[in-house]
């Protein structure tokens, strides 16, 4: 269990998009891995929620656990083949804050210690002022700003270096390159 959580080593940058849903978060994840000539990581909870609901089944705590398992092979598949950047469309620290908004608090014990062990050099908190979009699986439009500050007060919680994105698309986009580009000079 604990192998399946842990972040395998690597010396890429990496990036998370992090925050409520339908902020634009996997747009702009495609966007800067095409931009930047890398690979980016899928949101494996969109992906195992969407087969859930192919059978009609909803998701429960239960489910938590194994949508973090997938996310981290995801991550730890894709990492080597980065180049120089690895872009992720969440992590375990956004699964565990789901996790404890839908269930009351709840957060796996393994799933917490993995969302707080594993690192990256930067996160990107997605601002709530785009307009929300419907499809099957979001279902909070009216707690978007409660979810926002649950996102950034679990950043603060753990200290980890986030920059917030505001505006239009391309105006995320800009800004989310004139951070990436810097660490990318940093890392020379």
């Amino acid at each position: 269990m604990e192998e399946k959580l842990r972040q395998n080593p690597s010396d890429c940058i990496k990036v998370v998009l992090f925050g409520p849903e339908s902020t634009g978060k996997s747009t702009l994840a495609k966007q800067l891995a095409l931009h930047y000539n890398t690979v980016f990581v899928p949101e494996y909870s969109r992906i195992y929620a969407e087969a859930q609901l192919l059978v009609s089944k909803t998701l429960t705590k239960n489910d938590v656990l194994p949508i973090a398992e997938g996310q981290m092979q995801l991550e730890n598949e894709a990492a080597p083949k980065a180049h120089k950047l690895l872009i992720c469309d969440t992590d375990l620290l956004e699964t565990k804050v789901y996790s404890e908004s839908y269930y009351d608090g709840f957060c796996d014990p393994m799933l917490e210690k993995f969302a707080i062990e594993n690192t990256y050099d930067l996160y990107f908190l997605t601002y709530i002022d785009i307009p929300w979009e419907a499809d099957d699986l979001r279902d909070r439009p009216n707690d978007r700003e409660v979810m926002f500050e649950a996102f950034e007060s679990a950043l603060k919680k753990y200290n980890r270096p986030y920059v917030v994105l505001k505006g239009s698309m391309e105006e995320r986009f800009k800004t989310a390159k004139d951070h990436i580009d810097e660490l990318l000079k940093l890392k020379v």
